[in-house]
């Protein structure tokens, strides 16, 4: 990897790379406890958000103090933790063993992605008021995107960023052993990510929308950089297959649990007998492009990022469309009403007149507007593409 100084010559005195490979290396073959420490903080946060969008939907507005919130907000503390101990050892303790690969930030210093990460715990617990007032004013949300919860998952967000960019420098830093741990928990935050991405556009594609070409443009704002920075920055030839694995099995695992525990809404209207938490919908077929883009990618290291790109905008949009506008029929078709994907399973607030309560299609457009829809997710994914590919490089340079 660039960048790179072999630890076994040495001609003068240690540059800084190598001082930090040597703090590294010292350390065996395991990852500080703070780097685990932040992946927790990451996992907690995706879990209690869907634990909170499940409560919403089985339960209601509840209090502010329900364990869904708790476990959300714990993210914020866990990388206050991880983070904060980062920054004051680096900053005032002597000898450092991070001090050759950090940065400088208001007489600070640290890794990088220890203040990205920083920042966004302190979002996420500034989100917490302001998310408790908002439902006192204006009662249970009829939307995810709303400003609180855009605080909240634009702190979640940084502090996504910040662990993967800490994880990345020590990836970069590492050899052997190390490394490979290193990437498979790069990995595994990357997935973490995609889910979190997905949370975001969740409303847009729903199986009512799957047949109209706004779910197609949701998707490509977001999935691409999340697939392509991870196979950039790792180098894995399975990086976009194994984060979109993740993501499937993620969120059916939830549809086989969430269920199996009791809920009953405290609100109204109720439209729904609902007498368990409602699971997520089934997700999309993500691993189809992500195992096409990792063979796309692994043929196509000599072209442009451009070129690059543009072809994998066109094989990520074409093959999610072949495969999830048939599947979206099959899921509205009583073939799909059972446990396993949880097509059955309808929130207490759904009136039994919906599209999603009649398994049906909302759509509102031509056939000519689909195809233009479908052209203009294309021109998206590839920017969001050739942004990622750009990123993904820079995360695989990352020291600091």
């Amino acid at each position: 990897m660039a960048g790179f100084v072999s630890p076994t010559i040495s001609l003068g005195p240690k540059t800084a790379s190598e001082q930090t490979r040597g703090a590294v290396e010292s350390e065996s073959s395991r990852l500080p406890w703070y780097v685990w420490c932040a992946a927790a903080a990451v996992t907690s946060a995706v879990v209690g958000a869907h634990w909170d969008i499940s409560w919403h939907l089985s339960i209601g507005r509840d209090s502010f103090l329900t364990p869904a919130h708790i476990a959300i907000y714990m993210c914020g503390v866990l990388a206050g933790i991880a983070f904060g101990y980062i920054i004051l050892s680096t900053t005032f303790g002597r000898n450092a063993p991070l001090a050759a690969s950090s940065v400088h930030i208001l007489g600070l210093r640290a890794p990088l992605g220890a203040f990205i990460a920083s920042w966004g715990g302190v979002a996420m617990l500034t989100s917490a008021p302001f998310d408790n007032w908002w439902h006192d004013a204006y009662g249970l949300d009829v939307t995810i995107v709303s400003p609180p919860h855009i605080v909240l998952f634009t702190g979640v967000y940084a502090v996504l960023v910040g662990t993967l960019v800490l994880i990345a420098g020590s990836m970069n830093r590492a050899d052997g052993k190390l490394r490979k741990l290193a990437r498979r928990l790069y990995l595994y935050v990357a997935g973490i990510s995609l889910v979190a991405a997905m949370v975001l556009v969740m409303e847009f594609v729903s199986r009512t929308h799957q047949h109209s070409s706004r779910a197609y443009i949701a998707v490509s704002l977001l999935v691409p950089i999340a697939l392509s920075v991870p196979s950039r920055a790792t180098g894995s030839r399975f990086a976009a297959t194994f984060v979109t694995a993740f993501y499937m099995l993620f969120l059916i695992g939830l549809i086989q649990i969430l269920p199996l525990f009791p809920a009953e809404p405290k609100l109204g209207p109720v439209y729904q007998h609902v007498t368990h938490f409602i699971p997520p919908q089934f997700p999309l077929l993500l691993i189809v492009p992500g195992l096409l883009l990792d063979w796309l990618w692994a043929r196509t290291s000599c072209w442009s990022d451009w070129k690059t790109a543009f072809v994998s905008a066109l094989v990520f949009v074409l093959s999610l469309l072949a495969v999830q506008y048939p599947f979206a029929s099959f899921l509205m078709s009583p073939a799909a009403r059972n446990s396993f994907f949880g097509t059955l399973y309808l929130a207490y607030g759904i009136p039994t007149t919906s599209y999603l309560a009649r398994n049906q299609f909302y759509i509102t457009e031509t056939s000519a507007q689909f195809a233009v829809g479908i052209a203009v997710a294309i021109a998206i994914a590839t920017l969001t593409m050739r942004f990622g590919i750009s990123r993904g490089r820079w995360v695989s340079q990352v020291q600091r």
